[in-house]
């Protein structure tokens, strides 16, 4: 499959600054063509989505980095609402989240999740992860169109 010339844009739901910053510099690490956008509760993220406010101009993401625990609206309520949207389910949705309880995991995927990642503590299994979910987003798998 040839290589993507074109940058994969990534919105990552999270409201944990160092969470957000080592997910950026594992990207970073990573040396994936990657754009990464950040919104930092449910309701920016989809404000984001839904181009309102002050997003008129945010690319749609290819893929959506959704944590489960925020303020304001948690994941599983944005999930809810993105899966209901027509404008925006198409959206692959990967919750990447610390939650290892197995409620989460099935409530994330009734909701239509994509995948479902346990965020390793340890900075080199988190970027492990990461790496390898960016090589599958640009290498494996087909991403729907904008």
């Amino acid at each position: 499959m040839p290589p993507h010339t074109t940058p994969i844009q990534i919105l990552l739901v999270e409201d944990n600054e160092p969470d957000v910053l080592l997910t950026q510099e594992a990207f970073w690490e990573a040396q994936l063509p990657t754009e990464l956008h950040v919104a930092r509760d449910g309701v920016e993220a989809l404000q984001m989505l839904r181009r309102e406010q002050h997003y008129a101009d945010m690319p749609r993401p290819d893929v959506i980095l959704l944590d489960i625990n925020m303020p304001r609206k948690n994941g599983l309520e944005v999930l809810a609402e993105l899966k209901a949207d027509p404008d925006l389910r198409t959206i692959p949705v990967v919750v990447l989240t610390t939650s290892q309880a197995e409620e989460d995991i099935m409530r994330s995927y009734q909701s239509h999740a994509s995948s479902y990642i346990v965020k390793p503590v340890e900075f080199d299994e988190f970027y492990s992860a990461i790496r390898a979910l960016g090589q599958y987003m640009l290498n494996t798998v087909r991403l729907p169109p904008r």
